[in-house]
């Protein structure tokens, strides 16, 4: 009768969920920093917006308002008073906002990643390198002593010479496999010419949240390799991390021959032997710059002139082994084959997407993106 009553009380209590204890700054913050990602670090349009939520959905209370959540702010270092040359005051977001809205991004566009070891890219290449894969092969003149697998070997010594008198060769000893690491440089290209707002769609918001946590991402996770950003309109430069959350469109082009040389001349200057460039861009290119300075541009079509170009370099990155993976996200049927053509001229990769999944697919094809070592 007891072991019965025993089997009865047991199996699954169930009770309700109770949400962790979230404090009112701490809710305001997470609105706080996707709205000021919208608003390209502009503060005083990020806090109307978050007056306007708080007047429609009552996200504050007379115990904690908005005047408290901005005061909070100043006590924490997210914002800071600036004064200009006529000795006016205002607020702007600081390096600490900067760094939050990067982790947010990271967090919503990969998930939250655990910070790995100082690591890099594994390769399909074994040998002496510094990855364990759980395959072992006979010890070899020259493998480190601390790659010897000790249970292993002693398993060897035992039955080749018997368990009667420890006995251990050269000849019993193994070593675990291991896959060299590769460091990568990549090239960010995003496209910040007109189109990327236009017919009321947001595209440059996407694209600078996938800047933002790529580079988080490489900073914490695989900090031995390098991330460049570059923008390009009617023409490109670079723009440090930094600067991510201020990025707005302008009134450009899309040069993209200007882009893809700015990359290839940051990568030329890198040591490392795995390179890439990653380019997000949502339509043709139309435009290039001449030599004499002046700019060459037809937005009526694919221009065979500036087309022709764009292959021309997708060649010469190829000559260089840097391969090129172009996210286009707009969808235009005749803008298709253009990219399929480019990206056979550098033997890369195209993927054809809207905005949504724009950074899983980034994500994806950087970890996966494991090459072996390219010798010259």
């Amino acid at each position: 009768m007891k072991e019965n009553a025993e089997k009865a009380v047991r199996g699954f209590i169930f009770n309700k969920y109770d949400a962790p204890e979230v404090s009112p700054f701490d809710k305001l913050f997470e609105i706080f920093k996707e709205i000021i990602t919208h608003t390209s670090g502009d503060l005083d349009e990020a806090l109307d917006w978050m007056k306007q939520l708080d007047e429609e959905y009552k996200l504050t209370n007379e115990d904690y308002t908005l005047d408290d959540f901005v005061e909070d702010l100043k006590k924490k270092g997210y914002i800071r008073e600036e004064i200009d040359q006529q000795g006016n005051g205002s607020m702007a977001i600081t390096a600490k906002t900067e760094r939050a809205i990067r982790q947010q991004a990271l967090e919503q566009i990969f998930g939250k990643l655990k910070k790995g070891s100082s690591g890099n890219h594994r390769t399909n290449q074994i040998g002496r390198g510094d990855e364990h894969t759980g395959d072992f092969r006979t010890y070899q003149f020259g493998d480190s002593l601390s790659r010897i697998s000790m249970t292993e070997s002693l398993r060897n010594a035992q039955i080749n010479h018997g368990i009667g008198e420890f006995n251990m060769s050269e000849d019993d000893l193994v070593v675990e496999e291991t896959h060299y690491k590769s460091q990568m440089s990549t090239v960010l290209m995003i496209d910040i010419s007109h189109s990327m707002i236009l017919y009321g769609e947001d595209r440059i918001t996407p694209a600078k949240k996938v800047a933002m946590a790529l580079s988080e991402l490489i900073t914490t996770r695989y900090p031995k390799d390098t991330l460049d950003i570059l923008v390009f309109g009617n023409d490109a430069w670079p723009i440090s991390i930094s600067e991510l959350p201020y990025l707005k469109v302008g009134p450009y082009h899309t040069n993209t021959v200007a882009g893809l040389e700015l990359a290839m001349d940051l990568l030329r200057r890198k040591r490392n032997t795995n390179k890439q460039i990653f380019m997000i861009t949502d339509g043709k290119p139309s435009c290039v710059r001449e030599r004499d300075g002046s700019y060459y541009k037809n937005s009526m079509g694919l221009d065979p002139y500036i087309v022709d170009k764009c292959y021309n370099m997708a060649r010469q990155a190829r000559k260089l082994r840097i391969p090129i993976t172009t996210f286009m996200i707009a969808q235009d049927p005749y803008l298709t084959r253009f990219v399929q053509e480019f990206t056979m001229a550098n033997q890369g990769k195209a993927f054809y997407t809207g905005l949504k999944g724009l950074g899983e697919m980034i994500f994806e094809d950087y970890e996966i993106n494991r090459k072996k070592r390219i010798r010259g």
